[in-house]
């Protein structure tokens, strides 16, 4: 066999033909766990041909948080149902709005003025207001500082997800996980820095382009597991039937190949993240199982998570296997409640009825998310762990149509949340009008929440950039300003 077969050019080379032997086996030889291991006995020799480590780096100032874990509720959750007490709503309720300007709901049937379907009251030390919706993240109230003047740029679920993910609307951009990846590094070479946990349910919409690197190396992209599955990351062990003695035999061989092509290709980044993802796949034969085990669990956790309750348990697995994850080194976890769309919905998507839809979505959330935090701060991580509750827009004051019970997508006015290492706790910052129309103090864009996230990471946002077609890119665009309001 000749050591050509159908050219000695590099891959993605100009005016190539044949591929070399060595090419051509890499590409079609080995296996996951082969290649991975392979490249594990060969790492030293190939982080001195120039291939890129992705060991944890230093950030631009002192850090008040180590590690993120963000709670995405997708479908668009009612502020006027959850966080945002509106009294005036109760007073106007039936009568038509006036004096608002444009309707913005997403399929424009303004209806009637509705009343909160929660009873409301305040809550802790602080007199946070919350409703009857959510029991157990009332009894939290202190620890967290609520936003409650977000403004988002989009009505539509997809653009609008991927505004709160990526901070643009259109797809393709890196969303907030990859870049403090990116940032950052790894704080654990035996874990991903960037995990998802998708609602067993199903995906958000706009599916796994929620969790994408962009144009950021491909090394940074979210990690999803497979929460329906007992095995969260497919691939992982060693298929039946191949013996150690051949499992060997592959790892020699692709070590020399690997060795052969890294030094002869230094400049080759495509490779190397490729390595990378192939270098750490191999060490997740060990960690992802460890990390994952939930039985090792005492009970009482399992409780508190609300493991025995059937409407919560998939997403409280999920919480509870966050907090594993997040101790272990883990730099970012984002957790999914809520999927896609359709009948019967499976997300906060509440046109046709908000208490059926929300009493619903609420009995999957309310307890393991207050869980989380409360096993946080048990546990002192609370005061190093950011920890951001978000959705992608609020709903309508008014009804979705006369003598509905549903409400519209309404970006102008929602609210979402922060609580641990850097926050004040117990704060109510911003508001939104008399009926919860439009944010009436302190309106807080999308920008201004990506570059307070950064900062509580000791990430200036306007110095987190990466050079793409002409441009130095960032998490927010060319805006953006830290709420100095909500730091500690």
């Amino acid at each position: 066999m000749s050591d050509s077969l159908f050219s000695s050019a590099g891959p993605g080379q100009p005016g190539s033909g044949p591929l070399s032997r060595r090419h051509f086996l890499w590409n079609s030889g080995g296996g996951l766990g082969a290649v991975a291991l392979a490249w594990l006995l060969n790492r030293d020799g190939a982080q001195a041909a120039g291939v890129a480590s992705t060991a944890s780096r230093p950030p631009h100032f002192p850090a008040k948080a180590k590690r993120v874990v963000q709670v995405f509720c997708a479908g668009g959750v009612s502020h006027l149902e959850t966080f945002d007490y509106k009294p005036e709503l109760e007073r106007m309720h039936g009568k038509t709005l006036e004096g608002k300007g444009e309707n913005l709901g997403f399929f424009g049937q303004p209806g009637r003025l509705m009343k909160s379907l929660y009873d409301f009251r305040q809550h802790g030390q602080s007199g946070a207001w919350v409703s009857s919706l959510l029991p157990h993240l009332a009894g939290c109230a202190d620890d967290i500082c609520f936003i409650r003047s977000m403004v988002a740029k989009s009505n539509n679920h997809t653009p609008a997800a991927f505004q709160m993910n990526s901070g643009f609307t259109l797809n393709g951009f890196p969303c907030m996980g990859s870049w403090l990846s990116y940032g950052l590094g790894s704080a654990n070479e035996n874990l991903p820095a960037f995990v998802v946990l998708p609602d067993p349910r199903g995906l958000p919409a706009g599916g796994s382009i929620n969790w994408t690197s962009g144009f950021l190396p491909a090394n940074h992209q979210g990690v999803p597991f497979r929460t329906r599955s007992a095995e969260p990351v497919a691939d992982l062990h060693t298929p039946a039937g191949i013996s150690p003695a051949s499992r060997a035999a592959d790892m020699e061989l692709l070590a020399s190949m690997n060795r052969g092509f890294a030094g002869a290709h230094p400049e080759e980044g495509a490779f190397a993240a490729r390595l990378r993802s192939y270098e750490l796949a191999a060490r997740m034969q060990v960690s992802i199982p460890e990390a994952t085990d939930l039985d090792s669990e005492p009970e009482s956790i399992k409780r508190l998570y609300g493991l025995d309750e059937p409407s919560n348990k998939g997403f409280g697995r999920n919480c509870l296997m966050a907090r594993r994850l997040l101790e272990r080194g883990v730099r970012f976890v984002q957790i999914l409640n809520g999927g896609a769309f359709g009948s019967p919905r499976i997300n906060w998507d509440g046109h046709e009825g908000i208490k059926e839809n929300h009493d619903t979505q609420a009995a999957t959330m309310d307890q393991p998310v207050a869980a989380l935090i409360q096993d946080l701060k048990q546990r002192g991580m609370l005061e190093d762990t950011l920890f951001i509750w978000s959705t992608e827009f609020g709903r309508s004051p008014v009804t979705q149509g006369i003598g509905s019970t549903g409400r519209d997508h309404h970006p102008s006015a929602f609210t979402c949340f922060l609580a641990g290492a850097g926050v004040q706790a117990g704060l109510q910052y911003g508001s939104s009008d008399e009926i919860g129309y439009t944010a009436a103090g302190n309106a807080v864009t999308i920008p201004d929440f990506h570059a307070t996230i950064l900062h509580l990471l000791g990430l200036d946002h306007e110095k987190l950039t990466y050079y793409h077609n002409g441009i130095d890119r960032r998490l927010t665009n060319v805006e953006g300003e830290v709420i100095k309001g909500v730091l500690a």
